[in-house]
């Protein structure tokens, strides 16, 4: 007993009787206001205990041999599929040729709807003009008209008569005398998409190197390790060099997957081409970037930022510019890497008891203010009616 005696006197919280006890209406305000306030504190720190915690790092990419992925969803609404060419090709400005691609275009009229269900894949460098040739002799090897080669040395489609061209780097001048053409009915369906939109999907899998891809009109070609996109009299001469209008709706762009708090900055970008024969040029900044989640899944993909510019392009070969949208992109030498990890409990403890602790103690000062200007007010209303 005379143990516990001597300990009672470190008591930091010494007790009133309950007789001296009193129990005010502001008081009571008070503690049910404290009360609520730390209800709701407490519930917001539970809330970011429970959300993960984004470590970011910094360092040297290191990687090597990679591809690097591009999904691409992009409206043009004034400028038809059958005149739309896409392209990659890398720092050097030669046309990447291992590249594996999966994009689609999807034919709009002026209010934006789909045409037809029907989805053409496009080949890049190509345009791909399906002939049923069900009735003419499977074996058959017609001209190319001057150009074939090793490799090419029949062309029974228009197709691959263009192919030819674009091999040997001709411009394809006169599909009227071109009979796979003819056949095939090759001007009509670019006069059928002339007053038509395009929506252009898909993914492209580049060389992770510097490079660019492009969206332009007109078929493209080398032409002295130059790359051209011909003036074709049935493509664009028949459209109209004043007809070129590059207006684009990009729905996305992204550089690789997406992970949680991405930004892709061009993602619902409207730019309207203010004359015709716009050249926009998009400069991107790629970070390559790895995000680890909770449960150790790795992914790797790519941030980036973005710059823009326009001009009018008065041709299209040259120093002059060609009309479309070019996204020229090169690849930072350093990685981020971002780390999901659970908040430390103890954290979480301490929070609690900072809430519980700082409200009791600051709802006690004002408890305290309230009683004792209450008890002097009343003191002097008295001393005034006894004078």
């Amino acid at each position: 007993m005379e143990v516990l005696q001597r300990l009672r006197r470190f008591d930091a919280y010494p007790k009133t009787l309950e007789d001296f006890r009193v129990k005010t209406c502001g008081g009571a305000m008070v503690t049910v206001i404290s009360s609520l306030i730390m209800l709701l504190l407490f519930f917001s720190e539970l809330q970011y205990y429970l959300t993960k915690e984004i470590h970011p790092e910094l360092y040297v990419d290191t990687s090597r041999g990679e591809k690097l992925k591009i999904n691409i969803d992009t409206i043009f609404p004034h400028m038809p599929c059958a005149y739309l060419s896409i392209d990659a090709m890398d720092v050097a400005g030669e046309q990447q040729l291992d590249v594996e691609h999966n994009l689609f275009k999807k034919r709009l009229d002026l209010g934006g709807n789909i045409i037809s269900s029907e989805v053409e894949k496009h080949e890049l460098g190509k345009q791909d003009e399906v002939f049923n040739a069900t009735k003419l002799d499977p074996g058959r090897c017609e001209s190319c008209y001057g150009a074939e080669s090793e490799d090419m040395k029949c062309c029974n489609t228009c197709a691959d008569v263009r192919e030819a061209y674009r091999r040997k780097g001709w411009a394809f001048k006169n599909a009227d005398s071109i009979e796979q053409c003819m056949r095939e009915g090759f001007t009509q369906k670019l006069q059928e998409q002339k007053n038509e939109g395009c929506q252009v999907y898909g993914f492209l899998e580049v060389n992770k190197v510097a490079g660019n891809f492009h969206f332009a009109p007109g078929k493209s070609f080398q032409q002295s390790h130059v790359h051209v996109h011909a003036v074709e009299i049935h493509d664009l001469q028949t459209f109209g060099l004043d007809n070129i209008n590059m207006t684009h709706y990009i729905r996305h762009l992204s550089f690789g997957s997406d992970y949680p708090g991405i930004v892709n900055p061009l993602d619902g970008s409207n730019i309207t081409a203010q004359q015709a024969s716009m050249m926009f040029q998009y400069f991107v900044k790629i970070v390559p970037t790895i995000y680890v989640k909770l449960d150790g899944e790795m992914v790797r993909t790519n941030q980036f930022s973005v710059t823009r510019h326009e001009k009018v392009a008065n041709g299209l070969i040259g120093d002059q510019g060609l009309p479309g949208v070019f996204v020229l992109y090169e690849l930072s030498p350093m990685m981020v890497k971002f780390t999901e990890k659970h908040r430390s409990f103890t954290h979480f403890l301490t929070g609690v008891c900072a809430i519980i602790g700082g409200v009791f103690t600051v709802a006690s000062l004002i408890d305290s203010l309230i009683y004792y200007s209450a008890r002097a007010i009343q003191r002097k209303i008295e001393l005034g009616k006894a004078s």
